[in-house]
């Protein structure tokens, strides 16, 4: 059977957007690198669009585009700066978390009970000291410092100064060691307190 006319009249037409098509895409693969030639007046009568924007040329190109090379963080040397004083700062808590800890989480202390005075002694030098407004909790005086159950939030503890009035409040031992570690490591507490200390945390 006979082709119909019109297809013979548009098969060379055909034949040479192939030849185009196949021309430009070897060329791109074969130089590695895209490359923007004008085509001939047959190609743009003939409606053929090529993209040929850079996202397109990483897709044919068969060379990676490189990247300047960069330092590894281990290499950076402000990088490993902040490791060591990373390091300097958790040494430097440590203890004092700690011992918090324990007494918060642990069986050491029931609800309500007064901390002894070896452990009251820490918490106050290492926590309370440094507390933003510890003025204002101490208030009249201090007499002792206790432990017991957060008066909002009561499946947590925390840990109460007992005024010299019989007044009492809480303070949060987060709060006291973020102010310390600003005083002492300005330069890298808000790193470290980003880093380490969990959000919402005061």
């Amino acid at each position: 059977m006979a082709a119909p006319p019109l297809l013979l009249r548009t098969l060379p037409l055909l034949r040479l957007r192939l030849r185009l098509l196949q021309h430009h895409h070897h060329s791109r693969l074969s130089n590695g690198q895209i490359t923007h030639r004008p085509f001939c007046s047959a190609a743009e009568d003939s409606n053929i669009i090529l993209n040929t924007s850079p996202s397109l040329g990483q897709i044919f190109s068969s060379k990676p585009v490189k990247e300047p090379p960069h330092l590894t963080r281990l290499e950076d040397p402000e990088f490993r700066k902040w490791k060591v004083k990373e390091a300097e700062i958790l040494e430097d808590i440590e203890p004092t978390i700690c011992l918090t800890k324990e007494i918060l989480h642990s069986n050491r202390y029931m609800d309500g009970e007064r901390l002894t005075p070896e452990d009251e002694k820490t918490v106050v030098d290492k926590l309370l000291a440094h507390h933003p407004h510890s003025e204002d909790k101490i208030g009249c005086g201090l007499d002792s410092i206790m432990v017991d159950r957060h008066p909002q939030y009561h499946h947590s503890r925390c840990l109460f100064v007992i005024r010299s009035d019989g007044g009492w409040i809480d303070f949060s031992y987060q709060k006291c060691l973020r102010a310390y570690i600003r005083d002492k490591y300005p330069s890298y507490a808000e790193r470290f307190i980003k880093e380490h200390f969990k959000r919402g945390s005061g």
